[in-house]
């Protein structure tokens, strides 16, 4: 037809227009239109389009140059973009900072504590403490990280954070006394706090097929982290100690912080923020670098000044899901946690029923008696971290399956299961099948839990929904060392009870969850302002929209 069409007529062109659905699948079509002498290159956004001069010299309208009034939003933009080669750049950098801010600095915790209990002597209130401050740093900063996050920008946020874990991490190499040390750790588990707003930046540059998928295999780095710092520790431990050990495990985040720069804001919280030009160029950005179309027409703003507010968070469109994600998450870390610490001391009994009678028989011992890790003790932390992977690739499969909130009632059910199945006398292999079975169900439930938040909250306040979240584990974290270590002298199977009864509770409460995130694109605003979005676009008025005091823009 275009051939035949110039062949009457040379002036005759075909301009190429991207179509989009609200499901984010994009397709190309021709229309003919009646244009100038050349013919018209569309690349990225074009807000407006230049009058077309004739042959005569006379110029067509505006409003016949431009074929199409549409508008689009930044969801749409991510969804005809697709994933390709930006996307595969940015999980490379956000497994980076979740392996060397996150793994490594938490793997270091089993390995720092019965080195110092040895080297300086400590007491084991002492050394437990050691691991407490850290969990109440990334306790009490996990909610702030998450408001500067909404605040300033999710990659200000992260920037922030990393580079206050590297520096506190390397002072903890020069500590001279406990004392020192344990207010280092503590601030290194204050910047650690702000790592999950890594996912928050992640997932809002993802397409939704993909989402779910890539934020579960971030689990993988998570291995590698860990694996990394153990496979470190045996090789400086024996020769340069615990002082080289802090200081290089470390650096890995200078890595990162370099590559900060390569980051580009979320066009979602530009747009938020009233930043349009600037969530144009990133798509662009983006687009370029996947060699893909973006849709045509006018990109619709929706600027809110009150992000990050804590008082969003329990409107009556998001009340209930705040609770219960509060209690998922922090059933998720009492858990898995607890799991960890009752691996060790159930091998060192051989089975469930010869703890009571151990404990009975182990007369007092003075609480400086320690040991040094061995090359035994490290292949055993070898194996606990492998064991998880079995837990993603099962998550991996049936969470887009049978969607987010049952896949997270699942886990917590079979942990509930497998940690009920204890009660029985079991023999040691049957035991570590039972540990590993929970332990991969576990931690696939605390990845859904990761997919799953950022997926339910608007940009306005996803980072602090994440942040809060992931204070809320960090009360588990805390609290648990006294069910799996305390309890458990008094009584084993009430121990077994309690960590089965809570899980049993957050399954019922991942059900009642009131939304289901699959298939559903992120929310770029609150449930009032979307409806004005729709409104907006239904409209067709490129450029219109209202923002939070109903002016427009």
């Amino acid at each position: 037809l275009e051939k035949a069409l110039r062949g009457i007529n040379p002036c005759f062109c075909v301009l190429r227009v991207v179509k989009f659905r609200r499901t984010g699948e994009s397709s190309r079509s021709d229309e003919d239109v009646v244009s100038g002498e050349h013919e018209i290159q569309i690349e990225g956004v074009r807000t407006e389009l230049e009058p077309v001069e004739l042959e005569d010299g006379a110029a067509v309208p505006k409003e016949f140059a431009n074929p199409t009034d549409d508008t689009f939003m930044v969801e749409d933009a991510v969804e005809a973009i697709g994933f390709g080669k930006f996307q595969w750049k940015l999980s490379v950098i956000t497994g980076l900072a979740w392996a060397s801010n996150y793994a490594m600095e938490m793997m270091i915790l089993s390995i720092l504590a019965p080195q110092l209990h040895c080297e300086w002597r400590l007491p084991s209130w002492q050394v437990a403490l050691l691991t407490s401050v850290v969990f109440v740093g990334m306790m009490s900063s996990s909610t702030l990280w998450g408001n500067i996050s909404d605040q300033y920008g999710r990659k200000t946020g992260l920037k922030i954070s990393v580079l206050w874990t590297l520096y506190y991490g390397i002072l903890s190499g020069f500590a001279p006394v406990y004392s020192w040390i344990l207010v280092l750790r503590g601030l290194v588990g204050f910047g650690i706090g702000g790592v999950p707003q890594s996912v928050t930046l992640y997932a809002e540059f993802l397409p939704m097929k993909a989402r779910a998928k890539c934020i579960l295999l971030i689990e993988v780095f998570w291995a590698i982290g860990t694996v990394f710092e153990v496979l470190l520790a045996v090789l400086v431990m024996p020769t340069l100690g615990w002082r080289w050990l802090l200081i290089l495990s470390a650096l890995p985040l200078l890595l990162f912080a370099v590559l900060c720069f390569w980051l580009p804001e979320s066009a979602r919280y530009d747009v938020l923020s009233g930043n349009q030009e600037k969530a144009i160029a990133t798509l662009k950005r983006i687009a370029t670098e996947n060699g893909a179309p973006m849709p045509l027409g006018k990109l619709i703003i929706s600027r809110q000044e009150d992000r990050g507010k804590m008082r969003d968070l329990f409107t009556p469109h998001f009340r209930w899901t705040t609770l219960l994600l509060w209690f998922i998450w922090f059933s998720n870390a009492f858990s898995y946690y607890g799991l960890v610490l009752l691996t060790t001391e159930f091998f060192q009994a051989g089975d469930v029923c010869s703890i009571s009678s151990r404990r009975k028989e182990v007369t007092a011992k003075c609480s400086l008696t320690c040991e040094y890790l061995t090359e035994e003790d490290y292949t055993d932390l070898l194996w606990t971290t492998l064991s998880e992977f079995p837990g993603v690739l099962v998550t991996l499969w049936i969470i887009d399956r049978i969607g987010r909130k049952k896949t997270m009632a699942l886990s917590f059910f079979v942990f509930s299961f497998c940690s009920l199945l204890l009660f029985l006398c079991v023999g040691r292999n049957v035991l570590t099948v039972l540990l590993f079975i929970a332990r991969a169900f576990i931690s696939g439930g605390f990845q859904a839990a990761y997919v799953y938040t950022p997926e339910v909250y608007p940009t306005a306040t996803r980072a602090l929904g994440l942040g809060t979240c992931s204070g809320m584990a960090r009360v588990g974290a805390l609290i648990t060392p006294f069910i799996a270590q305390v309890m458990l002298e008094s009584s084993v199977y009430l121990t077994l009870v309690v960590y089965s009864g809570c899980c049993l509770l957050a399954a019922v409460a991942s059900c009642f969850l009131p939304i289901e995130t699959k298939g559903r694109g992120l929310q770029e605003s609150s449930h009032r302002e979307w409806g004005q979005e729709m409104v907006g676009k239904g409209s067709h008025s490129p450029g219109v929209t209202r923002s939070n005091s109903g002016s427009q823009e």
